[in-house]
This record gives C-alpha cells, sequence and structure tokens, in this order.
C-alpha cells in the first residue's frame, strides 16, 4: 500500500498525473523484468542496489535515480538507489529545474560539476546527486547491483559494466535534443514525469513481504 503522505504537497499533487501516463505494453515487459529482480532479492531478504547509467550521468540517470527512491519510500521498499556514467560532466540544470517545478527541494553547493541534494520528504535523507562514472558512488565501492540502462549510447557502448548481476535497459529519450528551443522546459518536464510513472509502476508491483 503507498503512502503518499510522507511527500511534499507539490509533489503529492503531481501523483495524479503521474498516474494517468499510459505506458505502452512493450515498456512494461522490460520494466516488468526488473519488477521480478528486485521481488526475488526482497524475498530473499537481501539488500537491493539499483545504478541507473547512461553516457554523460547528467539528466536521465539522475531523474531516474531521484524518481526510483522516492518511489520505493512511498511503498515502502528498501533500495539503494544510484546513478552513474562513462563521463562526468554535470547534473543538467534543466533536468533539476524541472524536479524543482514538480515539487522536489533541492540544494546546491559547489560550482564545477556541482553536488545537489534533493529531497522529497521530510522523513526520508536526501538525494546525493552529481556526475559521476557508475562505479565511483559517494558511499565508495557498491555490493552486487542491477544496471539500468537509461540511454541508448552507454547501452550499445558498454557491453559489460563491472558490478553488475544483472543488467536491464530501459531507455529514455533524450530531452537534451530540446535544449535552447521553446519545447525545452516542456520536454524536460515531460520525461521526468515519464520516468516517474515508470518508477511508479515498478514499485506499485512489488508486493510486500
Amino acid at each position: 500500500m503507498k503512502n503518499t503522505k510522507l511527500l511534499f504537497p507539490a509533489l503529492q499533487d503531481q501523483l495524479f498525473t503521474i498516474e494517468s501516463i499510459d505506458i505502452p505494453d512493450d515498456r512494461k515487459g522490460a520494466l516488468d523484468e526488473l519488477v521480478q529482480y528486485v521481488s526475488e532479492k526482497r524475498d530473499r531478504k537481501e539488500s537491493i542496489h539499483l545504478n541507473f547509467i547512461c553516457t554523460h550521468n547528467s539528466r536521465r540517470s539522475q531523474l531516474a535515480q531521484i524518481w526510483a527512491q522516492c518511489m520505493a519510500a512511498i511503498y515502502d521498499v528498501a533500495v539503494q538507489c544510484y546513478s552513474g556514467g562513462v563521463e562526468v560532466t554535470e547534473f543538467n540544470s534543466r533536468a533539476v529545474e524541472a524536479l524543482q517545478s514538480q515539487g522536489f527541494e533541492v540544494i546546491r553547493e559547489g560550482i564545477n560539476n556541482p553536488h545537489y541534494y534533493v529531497c522529497f520528504s521530510n522523513d526520508h535523507p536526501s538525494v546525493k546527486c552529481y556526475s559521476k562514472v557508475f562505479d565511483d558512488q559517494p558511499d565508495g565501492a557498491l555490493p552486487a547491483f542491477a544496471a539500468i540502462m537509461t540511454c541508448a549510447h552507454a547501452d550499445e557502448n558498454c557491453p559489460v559494466i563491472v558490478g553488475a548481476e544483472k543488467r536491464f535497459p530501459v531507455r529514455y529519450n533524450d530531452p537534451k535534443l530540446f535544449d535552447g528551443t521553446d519545447q525545452e522546459s516542456e520536454k524536460y518536464t515531460e520525461r521526468s514525469l515519464q520516468i516517474a510513472s515508470e518508477m511508479m509502476y515498478v514499485f506499485s508491483k512489488i508486493k510486500n513481504g
């Protein structure tokens, strides 16, 4: 059973929109494989680590990490979510702005490749976000994790993700294509909400054990 009341009010207001987004059957197939992985780890009472990976760790993988951690909290699924890339850039400010517009509270620290602390609830710790390679995480080396490939380039050009015990292609179109256009804000919002809806789908399917 989900507990939406733990979210900040502005985020709670987004849930109706998120729940109304249609997820095509072909995407549900890929998401169902992730559901099975998390469910089996939970049934075995093993720790669950999800690492969302795209090339630059600047947009889609960051959005996925944050929304996954948020949805896991709503559905009371104990997971630790991460994100990474194969190159270091920085968490794109447009993606950060999209999250803020949807109700997340964000604190920024630093100038070059700044660290962002993204919070969705007073009852849960903030999510620490910055661009990094997939095996360089804030808490050091990861235990065995699932690699969720959020972009085609990383998925096609990284045949091996060291440390991953399972790999899932869950690709998203890049909102970067609309940078500098009059559709920029709309497309970042659209991508963020799509990711939110799919992470909600995943964690809503995890049965409480």
